[in-house]
C-alpha cells in the first residue's frame, strides 16, 4: 500500500476537459521538463547557497548548468542571467532599477502602447514618482514606426522597452533594427520582453543589441513561478535592485534560488533549442489548416495583427458577433479573447483598440493558442464548433441580418432608432 489514497479520475472525467488553445496565458508542462525536476524536489533538495556539503553543491552545479541552457537559448553568457519569479518580476525590476538608477541625470523612458500590463503598470508607476514616458502608437499591423522611434529618443532618456512577441496578436517586432537605433544614441539601454518569443523565434542578444531581457518559464513548457533576466555585463549596465537580502545573482535579486524550478526552466530552454525549427513547422502548419478552415466556411473575419507574426498566435475578429457570446458558446474549447492576466475586465482590448481595431471588432475577437502538443484532430474539431457557433450567433443578429440584405450599417444614424 501506498500509505496515502491515490484519487485517480476515471477516464470518461478526464475526456470531458476542453480542448487547450491558450498557450500565450500558459502552456502545458514538457513531462521530460518534470522528469528532470523531481531529484531536486526529494533527493537532492540542497540550498544551492550551501557551500559547506554535498546537498548545496549538487544543487549549486544544477542551478549554474540550467544557467548556461537558459543563457545559450539567447546567445548570452552564463553569468549574464539572473534568475527571477517570472517575466512580470525581470520587466519590473529592469524598468524600474534602470530609471532609479539613473534618475539623477536621465529621466525618460520610452515603451509602446501595447506592451503586456506588467511593462504599462511599471512605467504608469514611475510616471507617480516623476519620471516621464513616453507610449508609442503602433501600426495598423501592429509593428512600431522606427522613425517615430527615433524622433521619441531624447538626451535624458535612459530605456527603450519594446517586447518581441505581442502576447495577444504574435506581432514579431524588429528587434534587430531597433537595437541599431538605439545604440546610436550613447548611453541609451535596449530591454525586451521575450516571454513570448523565447524558444519560438531565435533571439540573439548580441544582433539585436539587447542589454536586457525578460524570460518567463511557463511560456516555454516549462514551471510556472519561475524566469530570467538576461542583464548585460560587457559593457556592464547598471540598475537599482529592487529585492534587498543576501546578495545573491550578483546583487540584484537577493533571496534563495529555487534549484528544482530553475532546473525545469533549462531543461524547457534546452529542448526548445533543439526543438525549435520542428515546433516552429509544425505549429504553422495548424495555424494556416486553422485559418483556412475557418475562413473558407465563414465569411466577414479579420485577422488582427502582421500575418507574417508568429503563427502561434492567431487572433480573429468575428464581425456581427459578440466575443462573450462566443467564448460562453464554446465551452469545449479553452480559448481567450485577449490577455489572460486582463480578460477578467469586460472592456476591449487596448491592444487591438491600438491597432486601430473598431470597438466591436475588438470585443468580438478570439485568440487561439497553438503549441508543441496541439493536434491536427483538435484543429480540426475547434474549426467546426467555431463555424457552427458563428453561424448559430449570427443566425440570431439583426445586424447580421441587415448586412445580408446589403444595407451599409456605416450609414445608419443609430441616434434616431
Amino acid at each position: 500500500m501506498l500509505g496515502f489514497k491515490l484519487d485517480v479520475p476515471k477516464r470518461e472525467e478526464i475526456t470531458l476537459r476542453p480542448i487547450y488553445l491558450d498557450v500565450q496565458a500558459t502552456a502545458p508542462m514538457d513531462p521530460r521538463v518534470l522528469d528532470a525536476m523531481l531529484p531536486y524536489y526529494t533527493d537532492q533538495y540542497g540550498n544551492p547557497h550551501s557551500r559547506t556539503h554535498a546537498y548545496g553543491w549538487e544543487a549549486e552545479a544544477a542551478v549554474e548548468k540550467a544557467r548556461k541552457h537558459v543563457a545559450d537559448l539567447i546567445g548570452a553568457e552564463d553569468k549574464d542571467m539572473i534568475f527571477t519569479s517570472g517575466a512580470t518580476e525581470s520587466n519590473n525590476m529592469i524598468i524600474k532599477g534602470v530609471a532609479r538608477f539613473h534618475k539623477e541625470k536621465k529621466n525618460h523612458i520610452i515603451t509602446t502602447q501595447t506592451e503586456h500590463k506588467c511593462v504599462l503598470d511599471s512605467c504608469r508607476k514611475l510616471q507617480e514618482e516623476g519620471f516621464e514616458v513616453t507610449y508609442l502608437p503602433v501600426k495598423q499591423n501592429g509593428l512600431v514606426d522606427l522613425a517615430e522611434l527615433a524622433q521619441a529618443i531624447r538626451p535624458t532618456t535612459s530605456l527603450v522597452s519594446i517586447m518581441a512577441v505581442n502576447n495577444e496578436t504574435g506581432v514579431i517586432q524588429p528587434l534587430k533594427e531597433i537595437g541599431e537605433l538605439v545604440k546610436q544614441h550613447r548611453g541609451v539601454y535596449f530591454h525586451s520582453d521575450c516571454a513570448q518569443a523565447v524558444g519560438k523565434i531565435p533571439i540573439d542578444v548580441n544582433e539585436a543589441k539587447l542589454d536586457f531581457v525578460s524570460i518567463s518559464g511557463h511560456k516555454i513548457y516549462g514551471p510556472k513561478g519561475v524566469g530570467a533576466a538576461y542583464v548585460r555585463r560587457r559593457p556592464r549596465v547598471r540598475l537599482e535592485p529592487i529585492l534587498s537580502g543576501g546578495g545573491q545573482e550578483r546583487g540584484l535579486r537577493s533571496g534563495t534560488l529555487p534549484a528544482p524550478l530553475i532546473v525545469g526552466l533549462g531543461e524547457a530552454c534546452r529542448l526548445a533549442q533543439r526543438e525549435m525549427a520542428a515546433d516552429h513547422s509544425r505549429v504553422s502548419a495548424l495555424s494556416q489548416r486553422l485559418i483556412d478552415g475557418i475562413t473558407s466556411r465563414v465569411t466577414h473575419i479579420v485577422r488582427n495583427g502582421d500575418p507574417a507574426g508568429y503563427p502561434g498566435c492567431v487572433n480573429l475578429s468575428f464581425s456581427y458577433v459578440e466575443g462573450e457570446s462566443l467564448l460562453m458558446a464554446l465551452k469545449d474549447v479553452a480559448l481567450s479573447s485577449g490577455s489572460a492576466c486582463t480578460s477578467a475586465s469586460l472592456e476591449p482590448s487596448y491592444v487591438l483598440r491600438a491597432l486601430g481595431a473598431a470597438e466591436d471588432m475588438a470585443h468580438s475577437s478570439l485568440r487561439f493558442g497553438i503549441g508543441r502538443f496541439t493536434t491536427e484532430a483538435e484543429i480540426d474539431f475547434v474549426i467546426d464548433r467555431i463555424v457552427g457557433v458563428v453561424t448559430k450567433l449570427r443566425d440570431m443578429s439583426p445586424l447580421w441580418e441587415m448586412v445580408q440584405e446589403g444595407i451599409d450599417l456605416e450609414t445608419i444614424d443609430w441616434s434616431q432608432h
